[in-house]
């Protein structure tokens, strides 16, 4: 059984997500925004709090573009979609399936994980946009345009619709001379 899961993302004017398997733009606040919802249990702790923690699931560039200090995400069960591992595990991560599908059916089954979230890149988040499951989107908007080589795919806002919440910081925020809006879209109920 699969559990309901989001997708988290930044992308700049044209959609852009990364270059060369680095994110183009630096912003620390934004970054803190990605970890404490990827990270925040449905019961409000943090990291275990309640036993449990979340599950994000990436691609294996994804995966080795986060620099070694940070691997793995902290506090989170880190799972790897590749087919090129071949079921081998980095000796950091939790887990490497070989599809979309088998790494969110694996974060469903397991007692230890909360919430699920995908974290990129590119084939992953449109994959994952095909299953009804995918309930939620948190897409910060960077207002800038950047030269970049993986794009946040675009989705049906017919199906999604934007949502408030407590936990989604509202209005234009800036960092860097960079200004940047913190959207959350949930899928309509049918």
């Amino acid at each position: 059984m699969m559990k309901k899961f989001s997708l988290i993302a930044a992308c700049c004017d044209n959609g852009g997500i990364g270059v060369n398997q680095k994110l183009p733009w630096r912003l620390k606040n934004e970054m803190n925004y990605f970890n404490r919802i990827t990270t925040i249990t449905t019961s409000g702790g943090e990291g275990g709090d309640d036993g449990k923690r979340n599950a994000v699931i990436m691609g294996r560039k994804t995966w080795f573009s986060i620099p070694d200090k940070f691997r793995p995400l902290r506090d989170r069960v880190n799972l790897v979609v590749s087919r090129q591992l071949d079921g081998k595990i980095p000796i950091e991560c939790d887990g490497v399936y070989a599809s979309v599908e088998s790494a969110i059916e694996g974060a469903s089954s397991m007692d230890s994980v909360d919430r699920i979230f995908i974290v990129g890149g590119e084939k992953i988040y449109q994959e994952s946009l095909q299953f009804p499951q995918c309930y939620r989107i948190y897409l910060t908007r960077i207002h800038a345009h950047f030269d970049c080589d993986t794009f946040f795919p675009k989705f049906d806002e017919n199906l999604f619709q934007e949502i408030t919440s407590d936990q989604v910081p509202q209005g234009v925020q800036e960092e860097n001379g960079l200004k940047y809006t913190f959207h959350l879209y949930e899928r309509k109920e049918t």
